[in-house]
């Protein structure tokens, strides 16, 4: 490269991030979409009676599409980035239902599984962009990396929830308490001790879904199950409404 080409390089701007600075802001959302994608699977699966075979289809036909247009974005849109977060938590809740209700695999087979698959799609992502840094999503190629590890977190985190809820039996209420104390000791462990902040981010990121995932249960699930019986329609709604307020407060008052 001569000393202009240089100069052109470093003189163009970079890139937009496409994907949101990690604030209270962004848990928040992370939390509510992974208890909505929890409750809104079960309600399109059993109170609508499409099935478990037609709600994924139907899902994955519809995140697909939200995809395309996230990907035509040129930098972070919130409403954009957050419908694909949700659609994403539905159907990584699902791919794990589908492998344990209609093909019969162990949810210790699933936990392990999912793991290797996140472990190879770091290594590769690593292999290609020598980074795993979410502050530079500024490619096509970062973002498609981006996204299957988030969908693969989702179906991770769904089948280790539900391994100690269900497997183990812990219930709703201590699988969340349980959940909620790791992530706790990890947020300890970046604040204070010098945690890798890529590690801690993802680790986090996958611990959020099982811990979305049993308070939503917890809601939405009848008392006879050991949940509250508040029902998957009104917790739907509730953790969707949240969502909403808080992605325009992003739009409105953006933060960068």
């Amino acid at each position: 490269m001569t000393a202009l080409d240089a100069r052109m390089a470093h003189s163009q701007p970079k890139p937009d991030n496409k994907v949101p600075e990690v604030d209270a802001g962004f848990w928040l959302i992370k939390l509510m979409a992974v208890t909505m994608g929890e409750t809104a699977a079960d309600y399109l699966n059993v109170n609508l009676g499409l099935g478990l075979t037609n709600t994924s289809l139907m899902m994955t036909a519809i995140l697909l599409g939200t995809l395309a247009l996230q990907f035509s974005r040129s930098r972070y849109v919130p409403w954009t980035y957050w419908l694909n977060v949700v659609l994403v938590s539905v159907v990584g809740t699902l791919l794990t239902d589908n492998l344990v209700d209609n093909l019969g695999v162990s949810l210790v087979t699933c936990t392990l599984a999912f793991s290797g698959a996140l472990a190879a799609c770091f290594a590769l992502w690593w292999s290609e962009e020598r980074t795993l840094s979410i502050h530079d999503v500024d490619t096509p190629v970062r973002e498609a990396f981006y996204w299957v590890a988030v969908l693969l977190t989702f179906a991770l985190g769904t089948a280790a929830g539900d391994l100690v809820a269900e497997h183990f039996a812990l219930g709703y209420l201590a699988s969340g308490i349980l959940f909620a104390s790791v992530i706790i000791s990890l947020a300890l462990g970046y604040f204070l001790l010098g945690l890798n902040a890529i590690l801690a981010f993802w680790l986090v990121y996958i611990l959020t879904r099982p811990l979305g995932a049993s308070f939503g249960d917890l809601l939405s699930q009848p008392v006879d199950y050991g949940g509250l019986g508040f029902g998957t329609v009104a917790t739907s709604l509730g953790f969707l409404g949240v969502i909403a307020a808080t992605v325009t407060a992003m739009t409105l008052h953006p933060r960068r």
